[in-house]
């Protein structure tokens, strides 16, 4: 899993050098994937404020994921940050 590991560092460093700013939606699809290849399932304890719109979306995103193993995110991140870069 080293190699895979590796990998996934290089996306997130690559992904902050992306040529153009992703829409909201994949920028959800990058936050959600991360968290749940570094943090695991989400605590559904702590839910967010109701009015606090952006991390409702961002802990409904990670939600989605919940259950998925972190090497199997890890990949998933890496292929959306290689088609970002448009490889």
């Amino acid at each position: 899993m080293t190699d895979l590991k590796n990998t996934f560092e290089k996306a997130v460093a690559e992904s902050k050098q992306l040529p153009s700013k992703p829409d909201n939606e994949t920028l959800l699809s990058l936050y959600s994937l991360y968290k749940q290849a570094t943090a695991g399932d989400i605590d559904t304890q702590n839910t967010p404020a109701m009015f606090d719109f952006v991390a409702k979306a961002k802990y409904d995103a990670w939600l989605k994921l919940q259950g998925m193993a972190a090497d199997v995110a890890m990949q998933l991140y890496i292929n959306l940050v290689a088609s970002l870069k448009g490889g």
